[in-house]
């Protein structure tokens, strides 16, 4: 079995370790590391993993799973540079941060792969989308996507898809909570208890993402047969077309991914 080293314990770092012990990875075959030492420890402590510092982590690691913010990357980088051999990988998973930046500031030839995870995944219902650099195997990818698949789904992506990748499912998390919570307030607005209008809305939107995933069929069906002519669910979105809530979505989706491509170049 290879070792992982963790790069960054913040909440996708600690969500990977949790999400790879639960898949059956043992704990010996894990190190983290992280700038608060008193969460790092903690960590170490709780899942029994090693913690060491990050030019250590990377010389015991085949795989380097780099999870620090985005402004935080190019010192680590500097900091594990020569500790990185042929063979490795190097996993990101770092918002705007290119496989070209990450190959420039490695040893020629080193495996990268870029991912752009979603916050689901601290329920084990996460979507990453992962993309190869210039060096990557296919089995490099299947490392990387046998990783992530520990807390959730991946689907392979050429990196020109991941600033789509990010406005859709990185973003997502958050329209749908936006969406959710409006839908409480109306039923506040209506006269329902706040804790009675908030189960009605999450049991409902969980019982729609079931029927989308389980049913198979496409949205728009689905839709339809909740819409009987003349109806109340008819009347609520002709006033959502009305206030072309369609429109503004695609428009908000186009403004993230615009958003993540100007971060990705530099210019943020």
């Amino acid at each position: 079995m290879t070792t992982t080293a963790i790069f960054g314990t913040g909440v996708m770092g600690g969500t990977l370790v949790s999400g790879l012990l639960r898949s059956g990875r043992a704990a010996d075959d894990l190190i983290i590391t992280g700038r608060t030492s008193d969460r790092v420890a903690d960590l170490g402590q709780r899942y029994g993993v090693r913690v060491l510092a990050n030019a250590d982590a990377a010389s015991a690691a085949d795989t380097l799973v780099l999870c620090v913010k985005p402004q935080d990357m190019g010192s680590l980088l500097e900091e594990v540079r020569d500790h990185v051999v042929p063979g490795n990988t190097v996993i990101s998973l770092a918002a705007g941060i290119t496989t070209e930046f990450l190959e420039s500031h490695l040893p020629d030839g080193t495996s990268v792969v870029r991912v752009m995870p979603n916050t689901p995944a601290l329920v084990d219902q996460g979507m990453a989308g992962i993309a190869p650099g210039q060096h990557c195997t296919d089995a490099h990818l299947a490392e990387a996507e046998a990783l992530l698949s520990s807390c959730g789904k991946v689907v392979r992506l050429a990196e020109k898809h991941l600033d789509a990748v990010t406005a859709i499912s990185g973003s997502g998390p958050a329209y749908i909570f936006y969406v959710v919570e409006a839908m409480i307030e109306a039923g506040v607005v209506l006269g329902l208890p706040r804790a009675t209008s908030t189960e009605l809305v999450v049991q409902t939107l969980y019982g729609a993402a079931t029927m989308l995933r389980e049913t198979k069929e496409h949205p728009t069906v689905l839709r339809e047969q909740v819409s009987s002519p003349g109806g109340t669910t008819v009347a609520a979105l002709r006033q959502l077309d009305d206030h072309k809530v369609r429109a503004a979505f695609v428009n908000a989706i186009e403004a993230a991914a615009a958003r993540s491509k100007q971060l990705a170049s530099g210019n943020g």
